[in-house]
């Protein structure tokens, strides 16, 4: 308890936070970050991570912190350039494990080309924080002129998806509860901007992103649907889903469209856009297994007379069926991220 007590002990603490995330900002001491100034408007996010087990194939909650606020940025169509980091840790976490977390973090920022700048500590009694739970926050700078809102969404536009799905989600579930499944799988925990960077810069004009964390594909194609009175069709055929997930997923009932990732996208492109859209995120590390999924069936908000109900999500099966794709009521894999 010493180490957030705001004496000598916590002192060395945040010497030791230093050391690992190296900024020059973090080295000025003052209570705000003094940033240089930023031309044009700002994107600015915040996140919590409370991930269980904190250590997992692919990442920890440390990668997973760093990555999952650069991705937020990046998918508004944003350079992210600062973040902070807010740690809370749980009395007799071993410091061990900590230096672990705070290399992670500072990996992840340097493979995303971003600065932690500012951050806080506190610690609390044993038994009332799991360990570690870590919040970011982060700040980018916009493209001029880019709108990814999807308020120019059209009907004919496509659906794609930057990769597997699932990767993170079935990851995590994999460890738990000695479940004894032995897998080769890894978590997708990645930052996305380099990928999203590659995407715009080649001309293919998306016009909405969202990264597939929580709930997955299902819940963004539903809150985009219901944001912009959208008809989504999509093919289950066409999802990218490894043996693995797929297998995991039947055997436990969880629907791999609600999979959570930590290192894939949705994107909507113009239908004359899609074939260079998914040339240049398959040029991509990340984006290598991106694939088409689906359409803007309609736009129902603009279609004249056109009923609010035309609104929402279908997937055509493999076995030639239709069904509707709804928002998963409540998260099967909870502590996931």
């Amino acid at each position: 308890m010493g180490h957030g007590a705001g004496g000598s002990q916590m002192e060395e603490l945040i010497s030791r936070f230093r050391s690992v995330l190296k900024s020059d900002y973090l080295d000025q001491g003052l209570d705000s970050a003094l940033l240089p100034p930023v031309a044009g408007a700002l994107a600015f996010t915040t996140d919590s991570f409370v991930v269980k087990p904190l250590f997992f194939p692919g990442g920890d909650i440390g990668r997973l912190a760093v990555c999952g606020t650069v991705n937020d940025l990046s998918v508004v169509g944003a350079r992210p350039l600062f973040l902070s980091s807010a740690l809370i840790l749980e009395e007799g976490f071993p410091l061990e494990d900590l230096d672990r977390v705070l290399a992670s973090m500072a990996e992840a920022a340097r493979e995303a080309g971003v600065q932690v700048v500012t951050g806080d500590t506190k610690v609390v009694e044993k038994g009332r924080g799991d360990g570690i739970y870590i919040t970011t926050a982060g700040v980018g700078a916009l493209r001029e002129g880019l709108d990814l809102s999807g308020a120019a969404i059209r009907e004919g536009d496509i659906l794609l998806v930057s990769g597997s799905l699932g990767d993170h989600a079935m990851t995590i579930l994999s460890l738990r509860e000695s479940l004894g499944f032995a897998s080769s799988l890894r978590s997708d925990c990645a930052p996305l901007n380099g990928l999203v960077a590659a995407l715009i810069d080649s001309g293919a004009c998306p016009v909405f992103m969202r990264d597939l964390t929580r709930g997955g594909l299902a819940a963004a194609l539903c809150e985009l649907a219901d944001l912009r009175r959208l008809s989504l069709e999509i093919d289950e055929e066409a999802l990218p889903l490894r043996d693995e997930v797929r297998s995991m997923g039947e055997l436990l009932g969880i629907d791999a469209l609600t999979m959570a990732n930590e290192g894939k996208i949705l994107v909507v492109v113009p239908r004359d856009k899609a074939e260079s859209a998914l040339a240049a995120l398959r040029e991509q590390p990340l984006g290598r297994e991106a694939r088409a999924i689906g359409r803007v069936a309609l736009v129902a908000g603009a279609a004249a007379g056109a009923a609010d109900g035309a609104a929402g999500v279908r997937m055509r099966t493999v076995s030639g069926g239709v069904r509707r794709v709804t928002r998963p009521y409540a998260e099967k894999l909870p502590r996931i991220c």
